[in-house]
């Protein structure tokens, strides 16, 4: 990565060198990105749902054609039948959410799929052609099949880090790096769109994040601007109710020091205080008419990113990446008890951002994708599964090709050459192939792509279309 950014500076500052060495540097790095060609004609967001401890894949988009149902009753139930029993869900309970493709799609093994009973709301969306499904999506090195994974050569046949962990897996889906990492995808995307937002101080506004610190939102010169439901966050002494504390902290936590630490310290404090004023100020008239699903805490998070989309003029922003997240999905047990629960909050959340993003008028220019740590097994772990790789995920916005499935259905089995055991699924689409479909259509073009997701040249297809 650090080889691609100096090549990438390198050939830049070659094709500016008209401008001179004593050009200031803020200016030359502002046509460097406008040497790149990235687009930003108008305003885009993406929106990360990122879902906490690796999503159930097989309860989310489940086989409902007779055949493929009956395998996955077996597998997950341990018996024939149609009825709810172990970790299977009724095939009754899913005829009203079973999905038909818009342009007659054919699966491996002539599979048909339905939503988890929960998610009406995202099969409406489907039908509107406003959803689609990913199918089989997780972090690869390069194309790897079983016998490659088998293989003990990881030189020729690497691997991602730690596969399985939840920590690390979360931070590779999310940056391509396991836990510590500081640079995500997410963050990069914020880099090169940074000079596009560089109206002081409102380009800090380039990455969000409404779930606390997210490395995906953190880029090498993008930091990431954290928010809480209820906008940005005040400083907690500056209490506008005690004028004489708010007035005496103020002095002490943003006086200029001769001290190094001490001195930035107050910098990113006057910073914080001064973006939340300019936050809040732009949120206040910004109330959209759409109802969020009261407790639910994914929903609060995505209706303060809608409504920082809809203060999008008054913060002069044009491209903006934010996250959100739900916890709890880790459910080794009480699968059938708890997956519904969260499979609840996420359709009320999803289905009630997309239309406010529809009554802002903006709904064919924010893109949302869920992601999550790993999927898991499609076997029976007591009563809940365990840790797996690849899973199916959601693309949603007005700008989305959908009704259909992109990727490659894998077979109802824990013992075909599409999964490495138990059902844990060999992904068949890269994260670097989804995510850089994402950065084409945010405007970043192809020579951008390798600093985006590093392992992007190792896969032949890089536009999965789906947008």
């Amino acid at each position: 990565m650090t080889n691609w950014t100096r090549r990438l500076v390198l050939k830049r500052s070659l094709q500016l060198g008209a401008m001179g060495v004593a050009t200031p540097l803020a200016i030359n790095l502002a046509a460097m990105s406008e040497a790149a060609a990235f687009d930003n004609s108008d305003y885009k967001a993406l929106v990360c749902v990122f879902l906490y401890g690796g999503n159930d894949y097989a309860n989310t988009v489940v086989p409902f054609d007779p055949g493929n149902y009956a395998l996955y009753h077996q597998i997950r139930a341990g018996a024939g039948g149609e009825d709810q029993a172990g970790i299977a869900l009724a095939r009754a309970a899913l005829a009203a959410t079973a999905l038909t493709p818009n342009n007659g799609q054919t699966l491996t093994d002539n599979l048909q799929y339905a939503l988890a009973p929960q998610l009406a709301g995202l099969k409406g969306l489907w039908d509107a052609g406003r959803l689609a499904v990913q199918l089989n999506v997780g972090p690869l090195i390069q194309p790897t099949t079983l016998a490659q994974y088998l293989s003990t050569n990881r030189a020729t046949n690497p691997l991602p880090p730690k596969l399985f962990s939840h920590n690390d897996q979360q931070s590779v889906w999310q940056s391509s790096g396991t836990e510590g990492s500081t640079v995500g995808w997410g963050g990069r995307l914020g880099d090169i769109a940074l000079a596009h937002n560089s109206n002081t101080p409102n380009s800090l506004l380039t990455c969000i994040s409404a779930s606390g610190n997210a490395v995906f939102v953190a880029g090498q010169d993008a930091l990431q601007y954290q928010t809480s439901p209820n906008g940005a966050i005040r400083i907690g002494a500056l209490n506008p109710n005690n004028p004489g504390l708010r007035d005496a902290v103020n002095a002490l936590i943003t006086r200029a020091s001769t001290h190094v630490l001490e001195n930035e310290y107050a910098v990113v404090t006057r910073r914080s205080i001064e973006m939340e004023g300019i936050v809040n100020t732009a949120l206040t008239p910004v109330q959209p008419v759409t109802v969020f699903p009261a407790g639910n805490p994914l929903a609060s998070q995505l209706k303060v990113v809608a409504r920082l989309i809809g203060a999008r003029a008054a913060l002069n922003v044009r491209r903006q990446v934010f996250f959100v997240s739900l916890g709890g999905f880790d459910n080794h047990n009480l699968l059938m008890q708890d997956h519904p629960n969260l499979m609840t909050r996420l359709n009320g959340a999803l289905s009630a951002f997309y239309d406010a993003t529809v009554e802002l008028g903006i709904a064919d220019r924010v893109t949302t994708f869920t992601a999550s740590d790993f999927g898991r097994t499609l076997s029976s772990n007591a009563d809940g599964s365990d840790h797996g790789w690849g899973s199916h995920h959601f693309v949603m916005g007005g700008a989305v090709n959908g009704g259909r499935y992109y990727g490659t259905a894998p077979r109802v089995s824990i013992t075909s050459d599409d999964q490495v055991g138990q059902g844990r699924l060999l992904p068949t689409t890269s994260v670097d192939q989804f995510a850089v479909t994402l950065a084409r259509w945010f405007g970043c073009n192809a020579s951008e792509l390798p600093g985006i997701l590093p392992n992007v040249t190792n896969f032949s297809n890089t536009d999965l279309e789906f947008v």
